[in-house]
């Protein structure tokens, strides 16, 4: 009778893969959801009750890949879904004047032509977000003992251009994509085996920080601005390491939001203006991160 070697470190019992193959194979008539591994019943794992072990898988999966994929600092970048390249942007502009220039007097054709301008105005925060990637991921190479990955909210307009800078450098770039109740599809830009899905924004947003070694955020809506306030907050609080927190863009965040009225009012403290800069370019944001850092690598594509 031969007995098969054990090695002198492995586990005395089966996996959980091992019994859920298993209880598969021998489920025979009992099968319903009763008899069946409480880890592998999906409608169990979906009750209402079972909320609290949700959130720890949602915290737990991405956690446990981007470790695998050696990941522990990132830089985030925000802003609109619905800014586009200048090469889309340009092309609405010819098309909306060409439908304007067919209906001279129709108020709607104007309205959208107007839209399409100032689409293709925007447009210069796509191509800056892209090539702030660009640099981030390239330079990235060059700094010891760290790789700084873009990580960005998965979808299109400033989240595609970000991912698509990194994919052009060559690098890698995370998406924290949200189930949403219109279909958010991930740009195509995303480095697959990173490419995240979530249900709970509130663990998408935990991720969004717990590496992140910077923020920029660009011209947006309520979720830039939900990102960037809860940033702001965290780090005011001490609750959050200070990192570099730019706004892309002074005249629009300015024009958008009053800080200087905060101060005046006395809801916030002088020195919290402070917890943030403006910049204007790709180059001059990514001088920010390196200089916080004493990174000393060069403010151009290498």
């Amino acid at each position: 009778m031969t007995r098969s070697k054990r090695k002198l470190r492995e586990n005395i019992f089966p996996s959980a893969r091992e019994d859920a193959a298993t209880s598969r194979r021998k489920a025979g008539r009992y099968s319903g959801n009763a008899y069946r591994l409480a880890f592998t019943d999906t409608e169990f794992l979906l009750r209402e009750e079972l909320r609290p072990v949700r959130f720890q898988l949602e915290l737990l999966k991405p956690d446990l890949i981007q470790q695998e994929h050696g990941i522990d600092s990132t830089v985030v970048i925000f802003g609109s879904a619905r800014h586009a390249s200048a090469e889309q942007a340009e092309a609405e502009v010819v098309a909306a004047r060409g439908a304007a220039a067919a209906r001279p007097r129709s108020a709607s054709a104007k309205a959208a032509l107007a839209r399409a301008e100032r689409r293709l105005h925007n447009s210069r925060y796509y191509e800056e977000a892209r090539k702030l990637s660009a640099l981030i991921t390239r330079n990235s190479e060059h700094i010891d003992g760290c790789r700084l990955v873009v990580v960005t909210g998965g979808g299109p307009g400033i989240m595609e251009a970000a991912n698509r800078g990194a994919h052009e450098a060559g690098g890698k770039s995370i998406g924290l994509n949200i189930v949403l109740p219109m279909e958010q599809e991930p740009n195509p830009y995303i480095t697959p085996e990173l490419c995240f899905q979530f249900h709970y924004f509130a663990l998408r947003k935990m991720h969004f920080l717990l590496r992140a070694r910077a923020l920029v955020a660009f011209p947006g809506g309520f979720g830039t601005l939900d990102e960037l306030f809860e940033t702001l907050t965290l780090i005011q609080t001490g609750k959050s390491t200070r990192v570099p927190v730019l706004l892309f863009g002074e005249e629009f965040w300015r024009r958008l939001i009053d800080f200087d009225l905060l101060v005046e009012e006395g809801n916030i403290a002088a020195e919290d203006l402070g917890l943030f800069r403006y910049v204007e370019s790709a180059e001059q944001a990514w001088r920010e991160i390196a200089d916080f850092y004493s990174l000393g690598c060069p403010a151009t594509l290498p």
